[in-house]
């Protein structure tokens, strides 16, 4: 199969576009840089030169492909709005050139927000709709293509896709750690955050394309949830630095734009996921990585 790739060289799109290769299938990735491009050629896959902001691009991309993985985001969180509308924008376009062809569409959404008080399942409906609703509706969007011919697919990722180089959210973290001089937890610490290694991610993706039903919304969950404090004692361990809670009032205050996410819960399960595709995680927990010095020492 000939797959067109967004944000294929990025940390999940890179280890996708090794696992789609390995199994055999044709790897044509959008690459913004030559860096990227060149990372692309290296691997074996084919470069389709653009970025997010090149609808034409994508458009052609797509449409040259039997099935497209949209795993790129601007991730602009100083400016969130910019991220969603291209966000939208991509997933309107890649769906409006794949009408009425039956083919795969995978895109990227997330866990966070899915459920309150409980973890969040494949069976939640997410709540964004809309323009100027998180990462811009679009998974919702790419769903309603379903009924115009659209073999539409959501992967549901969670707050940490983490690993060896992750440069996510648990890297921002452990940033502000080690500026603050204390690894620090929201409140009582009890929010949890679900997790998977980006090995397990990448295998999840090849095996969605491979056998993921239209319409199927998959959760890539390792962990179902680790609390935010043994997240930050974890942290705390590795740099050697106290560990101590962050009233809720001071959380934005103390790690920034981070705190807003870190406060948050982000419990999900993935025993449908689970069953459906026969995934079974077998990468490093999280606490396993962070302990292990995938953050640094």
């Amino acid at each position: 199969m000939h797959v067109f790739v967004t944000g294929a060289s990025g940390w999940i799109g890179s280890a996708t576009v090794d696992e789609l290769l390995a199994a055999g299938h044709r790897v044509t990735g959008l690459a913004r840089s030559d860096a990227s491009a060149a990372a692309l050629e290296a691997k074996g896959g084919d470069v389709w030169r653009g970025d997010l902001d090149d609808l034409d691009s994508i458009r052609d991309g797509a449409a040259e492909a039997d099935a497209v993985v949209h795993l790129a985001n601007k991730h602009d969180f100083a400016n969130p709005a910019v991220s969603n509308a291209a966000e939208r924008a991509a997933v309107q376009t890649i769906g409006d050139t794949l009408s009425g062809t039956g083919r795969p569409f995978l895109l990227a959404a997330g866990v966070v927000g899915l459920a309150q008080g409980r973890p969040g399942t494949e069976d939640d409906v997410s709540a964004s709709h809309g323009p100027d609703s998180p990462r811009g509706g679009s998974e919702n969007l790419a769903l309603e293509f379903v009924e115009r011919g659209v073999h539409s697919v959501s992967l549901r990722f969670p707050p940490t896709v983490h690993g060896v180089a992750d440069h996510g959210f648990i890297t921002t973290i452990s940033d502000v750690a080690r500026e603050k001089g204390v690894s620090g937890y929201p409140g009582d610490g009890t929010n949890s955050w679900s997790a998977v290694h980006r090995s397990d991610a990448a295998r999840l993706v090849a095996l969605a394309l491979q056998k993921a039903p239209a319409g199927a919304r998959l959760h890539a969950i390792a962990e179902p949830g680790i609390t935010t404090r043994q997240i930050a004692e974890a942290i705390g361990r590795a740099f050697d630095l106290p560990v101590a809670s962050i009233a809720a009032e001071d959380v934005v205050d103390h790690f920034g734009w981070i705190g807003t996410f870190f406060a948050m819960d982000g419990r999900a399960t993935s025993v449908a996921t689970r069953d459906l595709l026969g995934w079974t995680p077998s990468g490093p927990t999280l606490i396993d990585d962070i302990d292990g010095g995938a953050y640094g020492r």
